[in-house]
């Protein structure tokens, strides 16, 4: 396959695993009254892709100012990629882990399951639209770590998240 129509499949297959991920946690919510947890989510990946794509573009200027290519420095460059998409990364674990947080008080325990496991799922999906542009190996093992360790840890303690994210979630 061609690296051009690679970029178009996976750009298409986040795409959609997002939007199934969306109504299906939303059906699969709707028996426990949680359904609008997935409309917050919506709101997230939204926001998550603007500043995904804007941050991109904001590191390969930096890189051209800079001068930094991956033949001439290699370190530099999987360095700031690997900086860059991991702090988004956990961005999104920390947003998921609040979120589901935010639905879980005085819930049934099949509920906060339920809720925890669309949460854990959503830090997958967000994993699938960073790869479509952070693509490399090291990225994706990276990343996917990232996603799935930061969101138990937010998950356990939620005060982490708020300090270390939330000045930016207060801003929506």
């Amino acid at each position: 396959m061609h690296d051009d129509q690679k970029e178009l499949f996976e750009a298409l297959f986040a795409s959609v695993l997002t939007v199934l991920f969306l109504g299906l946690s939303a059906l699969a919510l709707w028996p426990a009254g949680k359904a609008i947890m997935s409309l917050r989510l919506m709101k997230g990946y939204w926001l998550f892709c603007i500043v995904l794509y804007a941050t991109s573009i904001v590191v390969v200027l930096i890189r051209r100012m800079f001068r930094v290519d991956i033949d001439s420095n290699f370190d530099a460059y999987v360095l700031s990629g690997l900086a860059v998409s991991g702090f988004l990364q956990v961005g999104w674990s920390a947003f998921a882990a609040l979120t589901v947080h935010n639905f879980t008080p005085g819930a049934p325990v099949w509920v906060v399951v339920a809720v925890y496991l669309v949460g854990l799922l959503s830090c997958y999906i967000a994993f699938t639209i960073v790869s479509t542009l952070y693509m490399g190996s090291i990225y994706r093992q990276t990343n996917l770590i990232l996603a799935l360790a930061g969101f138990i840890i937010f998950s356990a303690w939620p005060t982490g998240g708020r300090a270390i994210y939330g000045w930016f979630f207060n801003l929506f």
